[in-house]
């Protein structure tokens, strides 16, 4: 089970459902959500990298950020945090955006509810992402979502271990 990205669909009820272990305890694995110095280490799907504009990461603060591309590319987005339980849980809203923040209408709005709960070997990440529509859950997958999101979780193992 460690080392692998499970993901779950729910078209019904407009869900993915993702868990992961990671051998490290609650408080590394929360900080490397939680900061922005972190995040930009692990977040995109390489060779993308993660570049962090600015992170308030308190309950209706945002990080806005984008994900860089090996030619220039930059797609930006915002995560607005909606509710933050230190250590063990927190809530946001991702959202497409230009490198202002304001948001793009056009795309699918994701939200997110994170869960770090200590297992036996670590920690169990658990996280639920909720859509509007069926159609936006779609779009997202259709955009590389999971393979995407799996290679970043394999980024963080990696960060986790050094």
């Amino acid at each position: 089970m460690k080392n692998e990205t499970i993901i779950s669909k729910d078209l019904a009820n407009k869900k993915l459902h993702i868990t992961r272990h990671f051998a490290a305890p609650v408080a590394k694995v929360w900080k490397a959500w939680t900061e922005s110095e972190l995040l930009d280490k692990w977040w995109a799907p390489r060779p993308w990298k993660a570049e962090t504009k600015s992170m308030d990461f308190t309950e209706g603060g945002f990080w806005l950020y984008c994900m860089a591309g090996p030619n220039g590319e930059r797609s930006w987005c915002r995560v607005d945090f909606t509710k933050i339980d230190a250590g063990k849980s927190f809530s946001a809203v991702a959202s497409f955006c230009d490198e202002d923040g304001n948001l793009i209408s056009d795309f699918p709005k994701m939200y997110w509810l994170n869960v770090f709960e200590p297992a036996e070997t670590g920690t169990k990440l658990e996280v639920d992402l909720s859509f509007d529509s069926e159609a936006d859950l779609e779009k997202i997958v259709a955009m590389g979502f999971e393979a995407g999101f799996t290679m970043g979780l394999g980024n963080l193992d990696e960060l986790l271990e050094a």
